[in-house]
């Protein structure tokens, strides 16, 4: 700030320079970001929020290189988190690459969390340190699908959820047949002709994967 004085009876002006005091905290404070709205690499998209624990290192930087160096920190956070969430899948999925090194992995946004985490912190450090600050931590406070497509994407994962089990049941199913071949052909119990496996497999295999109870029928004569 500064203030012009004349002196009494004089013609020289001074020019006095008093500084303008400015209070910078040093805590460790929250910056709680608002959700945003992302593709993430698939097209889909997403709503992801985070919250950053930061700090204050370098008062001078804080003051003299940027202009406002909290709306410089929230500007760096939407960027950063914009750029990690691109990369990644909401859900593991197949051929997709989350880690540069040219191999599919199994990162995803909701599998993978502390290390999109750490991702985002890393990608806001190195932003900010112009700014004279301090990333201590980045933690995802909030991930969904976005709205227009959750309905779609919750029907996806039950019918992916149904398929699996199908596929345990099936193949459960195909092992105690083998199962049961082998030990009635090992004890002798009955020998059993290729059409009588066939029936005898058929039979088993409704059983074992029918979604209801077997009714049981008596068969008092011969398959012929």
């Amino acid at each position: 700030m500064f203030a012009l004085s004349s002196g009494t009876g004089s013609d020289v002006t001074s020019l006095q320079l008093s500084p303008a005091s400015k209070k910078i905290s040093l805590k460790i404070m929250t910056l709680n970001n608002n959700k945003q709205k992302i593709n993430d690499c698939l097209g889909n998209p997403i709503e992801i929020g985070i919250a950053v624990m930061w700090r204050v290192t370098d008062t001078a930087k804080a003051v003299f290189e940027v202009d406002n160096y909290k709306e410089y920190l929230s500007l760096q956070c939407d960027t950063a988190l914009r750029n990690i969430v691109r990369l990644y899948p909401y859900d593991v999925a197949e051929n997709v690459d989350t880690t540069g090194d040219g191999i599919a992995d199994e990162g995803s946004l909701r599998g993978s969390s502390e290390i999109v985490a750490g991702r985002i912190r890393d990608e806001i450090q190195e932003k900010v340190q112009i700014a004279g600050i301090e990333i201590i931590e980045a933690r995802i406070t909030y991930l969904a699908y976005a709205p227009e497509i959750a309905a779609a994407m919750l029907q996806r994962q039950q019918a992916s959820a149904v398929v699996d089990a199908r596929k345990l049941i099936v193949d459960g199913a195909v092992g105690m047949v083998e199962m049961a071949l082998e030990q009635l052909s090992e004890k002798n119990v009955v020998e059993l002709d290729d059409e009588r496996k066939a029936a005898m497999v058929s039979n088993l295999l409704v059983v074992l994967c029918g979604n209801h109870d077997a009714q049981p029928v008596v068969n008092s004569g011969s398959l012929y």
